[in-house]
């Protein structure tokens, strides 16, 4: 988790992981428009997978 400050005052405004974030300043009333620098740390569900390049599965072979 990041700490996001505000860019006008400096105020705290939030510990945390995001993409983009929008949040008003409640001391200043600045809007604050951020977006994540680096891709997020984990990857999608899909590169979980493995995929077999016409290999045939020997294992259930013969059931």
């Amino acid at each position: 988790m990041i700490e996001v400050r505000c860019g006008d005052c400096g105020r705290l405004l939030a510990r945390a992981s995001f993409s983009r974030i929008e949040i008003k300043c409640p001391r200043c009333k600045t809007l604050n428009s951020l977006r994540a620098i680096e891709p997020p740390t984990q990857a999608p569900a899909s590169a979980n997978v493995e995929v077999n390049h016409g290999q045939a599965n020997t294992s259930m072979d013969g059931r």
